[in-house]
Order: C-alpha cells, then structure tokens, then sequence
C-alpha cells in the first residue's frame, strides 16, 4: 500500500477507523472480481485501487445518524 496515497485518503476521510473499513471491504469486493472505477496503473494493488477511488471520491460512506437504533 502506497503511504503517498494513504495520507491523500486521509484528507478525505479524516476518520482512520471509518477509512480502514472503506478500503477492506473495496479491497475484498475488487479480489472478488468487481472492476475498479479508477484507471489502474501496472504496479497498484488492490488496497492502492481502492485508496485511489477514495482520492477521487468515486467511493462514498454513509454514518449512521444520532440516535439511530439500527432497527
């Protein structure tokens, strides 16, 4: 994992538990065979595709609201 790219996502999602999440699950939908929405270089793994789709906002999260039960 490219730590340049790390620290990019890192100002998109400021939260380092909410970005961990984001990449493992885009990581493991990638290994699973879904394309990558971002152009991939020769040398990117799974988590700098995911990372990169981050930068580039092409992936997106929702928190759940206050209050909210999960029911």
């Amino acid at each position: 994992m490219s730590s340049h790219l790390l620290e990019e996502a890192s100002k998109v999602i400021p939260n380092t538990a909410i970005l961990i999440n984001l990449v493992s699950k885009r990581v493991r939908q990638l290994t699973n065979g879904q394309r990558p929405m971002v152009e991939v270089g020769p040398r990117m793994s799974n988590a700098d595709i995911a990372l990169q789709e981050i930068i580039e906002r092409k992936l997106a999260y929702e928190t759940p609201s206050e209050g909210s039960n999960g029911a």
